[in-house]
């Protein structure tokens, strides 16, 4: 037992676990190196076969939105419904930042005003047509 000790407290040991293979790139294993081969932390090499880029994941540059709040000076109201029913998902979500393009303040108050009107009965906590 005691000659395993060293092994116990995570000494390294030379060629051996995903840390000391010989011939990984410098991240150690985890993902890829600048060589393209595979792996998702860049390099720049192409990430599908056949050079082709490979899918984006959330759209592309240029796609920026401008908070719809901001743009029009409009505040938050719990009594809007036409407009806050943009901002829940068929089953009754609240989308996120990403897909509707609020700002980060707006977004704060569009919840609470969203919680708000579901609690007064004005929008409802699911959707109907959910099993």
């Amino acid at each position: 037992m005691t000659e395993n000790r060293d092994f116990q407290r995570g000494a390294p040991r030379s060629g051996d676990g995903p840390r000391g293979r010989e011939g990984e790139g410098s991240r150690g294993g985890y993902g890829g190196g600048g060589d393209g081969s595979r792996g998702g932390y860049g390099g720049g090499g192409p990430s599908r076969p056949g050079g082709r880029p490979g899918p984006r994941r959330f759209g592309g540059p240029g796609r920026s939105r401008v908070c719809e709040f901001c743009a029009e000076k409009l505040s938050v109201d719990y009594k809007d419904v036409g407009r806050l029913r943009r901002f829940l998902t068929e089953g009754g979500k609240i989308f996120g930042r990403r897909q509707t393009g609020t700002c980060a303040r707006h977004q704060r108050r569009l919840t609470v005003a969203l919680k708000r009107a579901r609690y007064l009965a004005f929008l409802p906590y699911v959707s109907d047509s959910q099993g």
